[in-house]
């Protein structure tokens, strides 16, 4: 009886021991877990007032902080009017090196933007008014569309009706395709309405018969900007 007393006097506080060692070992594994969740990136760029986007949602204007959760990527997406886009994916995963710290952006001028001249006349139908014959107008307004856009897709003299085909320009982000719209609106006085169609895709080397990748653009390229002005004056 007396030896095991003294035995469990000696077990009972290598217990206490061993639990204490259980909890600690514990409660670091959970911490390291904590830590190894919150990586975290400082995103920077040129341009101040650039819209950053984390997975679509926007978090900053120029910098921010971005959180990659455990075990998971994100995407990052940098945005000005003027300038190229920018995306880039950071991860935080098992095999896969770490994210930096920071991370600068250094933003391009967007050379769709630098060739065109946002305006009010894209995508409208503008009536021009003229005392000109029908047939000297139709002649005239034939002459000024085919030096700026050179191939006519449909043209119908009786109805007074001309459409261009499609001018495609690709960009480094970016695929602009235009054309010109004629339609004899009255008889007397006679009158035409005019429309240049601007659209855009957002991406690059866009067929111009992909029409559901284009939607109406608020821009036209600087060397149609002119057509309808030519028109007006000289009809």
């Amino acid at each position: 009886m007396k030896n095991i007393k003294q035995f469990a006097s000696r077990l009972f506080p290598l217990l206490g021991v061993f639990i204490c060692i259980m909890s600690t070992s514990s409660l670091a594994a959970n911490n390291s877990i904590v830590i190894y969740g919150k990586k975290k990136v400082s995103v920077s760029t040129s341009e101040q007032d650039a819209d950053i986007y984390v997975n679509g949602q926007l978090i900053g204007k120029g910098n921010a902080s971005v959180t990659i959760p455990k075990n998971s990527c994100v995407n990052v997406r940098v945005v000005k009017v003027g300038f190229l886009r920018y995306e880039i994916e950071f991860c935080n995963k098992k095999n896969i090196s770490n994210p930096p710290k920071s991370y600068f952006v250094k933003m391009q001028p967007d050379d769709a933007f630098d060739a065109s001249i946002q305006t009010d006349i894209a995508n409208v139908d503008i009536e021009v008014r003229t005392k000109l014959g029908k047939d000297r107008a139709w002649r005239l307004i034939n002459q000024i569309v085919l030096s700026y856009l050179d191939v006519i897709e449909l043209t119908d003299k009786e109805t007074g009706y001309i459409r261009t085909a499609w001018q495609l320009q690709t960009f480094k982000q970016n695929t602009i395709r235009t054309r010109i719209i004629v339609k004899q609106s009255s008889e007397n006085p006679l009158a035409f309405k005019i429309k240049m169609v601007s659209e855009e895709s957002r991406i690059a080397l866009t067929s111009a018969k992909s029409d559901e990748l284009f939607r109406e653009w608020d821009r036209v390229l600087r060397k149609y900007k002119d057509i309808i002005s030519e028109v007006q004056s000289r009809l």
